[in-house]
Order: C-alpha cells, then structure tokens, then sequence
C-alpha cells in the first residue's frame, strides 16, 4: 500500500472484512491503526480494488493517495471519498495521521420489505437522499478549519460509540444517524459546482441500475443505448440521470470505466495491446487504440512505456 512502484503490482480484491471479534457493517480507525494491520498483514504494498466505501480525513502530514491511478496531494484537512469499485493504494511512505471510515454498501441502502408501511417507505426516502448527498461528493476536497474540528469530533465520536456494549442492531441504528449526520455536514462543506445539487431519488435509483449495469457489461456494451434499452429508459433520461447524480454525461461515465478497465490491464498484465482490445469488447484493435488516444490523449503503448512497464 505504498505510492512508489513495488515489485508486486497485482490488484488485490478487497471486501469489507472487520476484526473477527467486530461484528458492525460500520467500521472507524485511525492511520495508526491501518499501518498495525498493514504491518502484520503484509500488505505495504498493494493496490486494493475495494468493495465497500471509504472515507478518509487527514488530520496531520501529508501524502500522496492514489485512487484509479491518479496521485491525490492530500494534507491537513483533506477528505477522500471512495466508493466500491474504485482501486486505491495508501501512500505508507509519508507521515501523516488521519481517520478511517468503511462501510458496506448496503449499510446506507436498506431494502424495502413487501409488508413496508407508509412510515417505512418514507424512512426509505430519507435514505436514499442520505445515500444520494454521499453519491454527490466529489472523491477529494479540502475542509475549513471550522468544518475540521466538527468532523473530526463526529468521528471521534462514532469510534467511541462503536466500542459501546449493544446488540448489533441498536449500534447500527446509532452509528447509522450519526453517519447521515456526518454526510450532509460533508455535504454541505463540499465545493460547490454547478452538478453538486443533491438528485431526485429517481435520478438515483436509475444512475445506480446504469452503474450497476456498466460494471457487469462493459466490457461487451460500448452504447449508451445498450444500456438504455437494458434498463427500458431513453438514453436522454440515463444522461439526465447520470449528470444529475455523477455531474458528467452517461457515456463520459461509460467511457472512464472502459479506460480504467484498460489502464489496469496496460499497467498490471503483460497483454498484448490487441488482447486488451479483445478483452474490452473492441473488434479491431485500432477502434481501441484510437478510443484510448482519444480519452487519454496518447496510446495504449505509451501510456504503458511512460508507467513504466
């Protein structure tokens, strides 16, 4: 989980595994706590392809975290927002300290039961707009000195709480107020760009079924109306969906999951250039190539010599 280019450049499959004796879908700790369980897991140097949310909030030092093989300059008051499907990797190298919040995703996606009430189903509503103020987070902002001493002592709090002597359920109920209340304090402190209004539930609940639908059939679907079709939407009303809740249109989205999927491929498989082409879906290896220029702004080859590999 280290910055700099190690020997071992696999992609490890990371889920939301706790400590054995922790049993919350929630769970907080510091940097400290991470570089232990690094340490004893042998795990200084991995690039995690994660399946759960993370938040990060550094209090102290600087570092370098790399999210979808971008180097993010963080420091005091920096926070990373993660989401599943994302690959990552630590910066272990540098000194700094901070906290940690992961979460599965359903967590914050309760399902509705078929004998739900009307209380039910707006308690369901609220959740959606909670997960849609999360959804809504650019993945790295900076907070103000004010928005830094409340965060931090949300967190603080909800380490504590987690460590309270409950049963499962009531923990969950608390841990889960206090993250809903932490989410629309980040929601509020988050920078504020034209897309950053929070969806309509419908916007959201079609934008997760079109992600949903891309992570499962990109690598076959390269038509925004494929999806469409799929999902029994018009392709403007996916676009609409998709900026409303991503800020960028269905098919910039489709097309930076296809490039992430080729980035990893290009810098982490010895494929050759037309195998990746294959494996992407692509029937000449020129499509992709000219595709991959097109979103990257060199070729496959290049990017591959300048990384490195």
């Amino acid at each position: 989980m280290d910055n700099t280019r190690s020997g071992d450049d696999r992609i490890v499959p990371v889920s939301y595994e706790p400590p054995a004796t922790y049993n919350l879908d929630l769970e907080i700790f510091s940097i400290s706590a991470l570089r232990r369980r690094a340490t004893a897991q042998c795990r200084i140097q991995t690039l995690e392809h994660i399946e759960f949310y993370l938040l990060i909030y550094i209090t102290e030092g600087q570092c370098l975290h790399m999210v979808d093989f971008e180097s993010i300059a963080c420091a005091q008051g920096s926070l990373l927002v993660l989401r599943p499907g994302q690959i990552q990797r630590f910066d272990m190298n540098s000194h700094y300290q901070g906290w940690m919040l992961i979460f599965r995703p359903e967590f914050l996606q309760p399902r509705l039961q078929p004998s739900a009430t009307a209380k039910d189903t707006t308690t369901l509503v609220t959740d959606l707009e909670i997960f849609n103020r999360l959804e809504s987070l650019p993945t790295h902002f900076q907070l103000n000195e004010e928005e830094q001493g409340a965060v931090l002592e949300s967190i603080i709090r909800m380490s504590r709480d987690a460590q309270l002597e409950s049963d499962t359920n009531t923990l969950h109920m608390l841990l889960r107020n206090q993250l809903h209340a932490l989410l629309i304090r980040l929601f509020l402190a988050r920078p504020v760009v034209e897309h950053s209004e929070a969806a309509a539930p419908a916007f959201l609940k079609r934008f997760m079924r079109y992600r949903l639908a891309v992570e499962r059939n990109f690598q076959r679907w390269h038509r925004v109306a494929d999806y469409a079709n799929f999902l029994g939407c018009s392709e403007k009303s996916l676009t609409r969906a998709t900026q409303s809740v991503a800020g960028i249109s269905a098919k910039v989205f489709l097309s930076k999951r296809i490039i992430l999927e080729a980035k990893r491929l290009l810098l982490h498989t010895g494929m050759p250039v037309a195998k990746i082409a294959d494996v992407l879906g692509f029937d000449e290896a020129t499509n992709f190539v000219k595709f991959f220029r097109r979103e990257v702004g060199c070729s496959p080859g290049d990017f591959r010599k300048k990384n490195g590999r």
